[in-house]
């Protein structure tokens, strides 16, 4: 029995459109953003970026060509021999010398050359006497530790730098495999247990970069990002300074209440706040919690709202990660909120 024939506009009609729609939205996911790799804003990214567009290039002529020839068998293949040249067998196998083996080996050769020579030398781990600023980013399940050695500043997630300065960043790890990754600004770096990788950050333009975790870690793995920003170095002392200094005191009764809870439901074991008496080294540290955009590595905004969410109920929002939920009143979770938006 034969199938029935779609109608005008019936689902057999409907079918091609609908499959070039979503390989459109496919591709078209993959422009722009905040973690476009042909957005550089650095000079060691915006080699990788040449060197790709160039790659693409290379990469377009060999499919149009390979695509070409096939079409020229298919439209001759009931004619024997080659267009112009006929059976003559030297030609052909010039062709297959030519195609096959000589323009090959050219192309990878140069891409090579450039990529090893060029693109990698100028994007591999500087030398410290290079730079002028060290950072220390270690990954952790899953979120960013973020150390300025030389000075007490110590935050999570979130990474300042000076533009127009030569950053060295030692990455590192306190579990397991991670990766780094700030394709705006530079390429992408393992972290090992047991060792260190080195990376340079260096942009002349302000902004926010997003960063992300790029080896697969664990359940959160997708939730493991990050933000480099670049500001004027005047600006970025200043953050410093503050970033150093101890936890503000809790200037209210409200606050002091939510302190006394912080320290006493079990939040101190695990979170640090330089000078008082929470020296946890589980979780980020909280010393100025407030100055953060975001929390839970970038998986929902800092906003009073949120905050108390993430207190009441960590797993709801990020679930696996390694915060528990301590069974607070809700009470208790206003109050210690209300301490921690304080933390500036």
């Amino acid at each position: 029995m034969r199938p029935p024939r779609a109608r005008n506009g019936g689902p057999a009609r409907r079918r091609p459109a609908t499959a070039a729609l979503a390989l459109a939205t496919i591709c078209l996911g993959g422009c722009g953003g905040g973690q476009s790799i042909v957005a550089p804003r650095s000079h060691q990214t915006s080699l990788i970026a040449l060197l790709w567009w160039w790659m693409l290039g290379a990469s377009v002529v060999v499919f149009a060509g390979a695509v070409g020839l096939l079409t020229i068998a298919w439209f001759r293949r009931r004619t024997p021999g080659l267009p112009l040249f006929g059976r003559r067998e030297e030609v052909a196998g010039g062709m297959v010398i030519g195609f096959g083996i000589v323009i090959p080996l050219v192309v990878l050769v140069a891409l090579f050359a450039a990529s090893d020579l060029y693109v990698i030398r100028f994007s591999e781990a500087p030398a410290a006497s290079s730079t002028r600023l060290t950072v220390d980013i270690i990954g952790h399940q899953w979120w960013w530790e973020v150390r300025y050695p030389g000075t007490e500043a110590v935050t999570a997630n979130e990474v300042h730098i000076p533009i127009d300065t030569r950053v060295n960043v030692v990455a590192s790890t306190a579990d397991v495999i991670h990766s780094l990754w700030v394709p705006r600004l530079a390429r992408k770096i393992d972290m090992i247990p047991g060792r260190q990788n080195r990376i340079l950050l260096d942009t002349p333009d302000p902004g926010t970069y997003v960063g992300q975790c790029s080896e697969f870690c664990g359940l959160q793995h997708a939730h493991m990002r990050m933000t480099v920003i670049a500001e004027a170095p005047r600006a970025f002392h200043a953050w410093l300074t503050n970033m150093a200094r101890p936890a503000p005191a809790p200037t209210t009764a409200r606050e002091r209440e939510g302190e006394r809870l912080f320290m006493s439901r079990g939040c101190a074991g695990c979170h640090q706040l330089r000078g008082t008496e929470a020296h946890g080294e589980i979780g980020p540290d909280l010393t100025h919690l407030a100055t953060r955009k975001t929390l839970a590595a970038l998986t929902i905004p800092n906003t009073p709202a949120e905050l108390s969410a993430w207190v009441r109920d960590p797993q709801a929002i990020k679930p696996g990660n390694h915060m528990p939920d301590l069974g607070l009143s809700g009470v208790e979770v206003e109050k210690i909120a209300s301490f921690l938006e304080a933390l500036h």
